[in-house]
């Protein structure tokens, strides 16, 4: 036979490690962009960077190709971690551009200028 536990009194369970929390206020919302607030510091942001689909040699599914930004190996596969994240899509560093699955050409230039990139073209 099994032992049940009472639902109704919660009185067997002495730990609640929430239970200090009930009269605190939530924190006000802070009115920044996602890509803003997530955003590493870099100390220059690329000058330049092209954003356009693809669908050539990739069985007809789009992708969104993000290229000729002048960056490092490292801050560029930084970079694309940080616009998967935000746009919440899949990609992959090929060569020294970014691929983004789907068409992410709206997003991907906002996202882009609100990292600092100066100016962005639409190929």
């Amino acid at each position: 036979m099994t032992k049940r536990i009472p639902v109704d009194d919660l009185t067997p369970f002495a730990h609640r490690p929430f239970a200090r929390l009930a009269g605190a206020s939530a924190p006000a919302p802070v009115s920044t962009p996602v890509a803003a607030s997530r955003a590493d510091p870099v100390k220059t942001a690329p000058a330049w960077a092209v954003v356009r689909l693809e669908r050539k040699g990739r069985g007809g599914k789009e992708v969104t190709v993000v290229e000729k930004l002048d960056l490092r190996a490292s801050e560029l596969d930084r970079w694309a971690k940080s616009l998967k994240q935000d746009l919440g899509c899949g990609g992959v560093v090929e060569k020294r551009t970014i691929v983004l699955q789907g068409d992410q050409r709206g997003r991907a230039v906002t996202w882009l200028e609100a990292r600092g990139v100066r100016k962005v073209t639409r190929g």
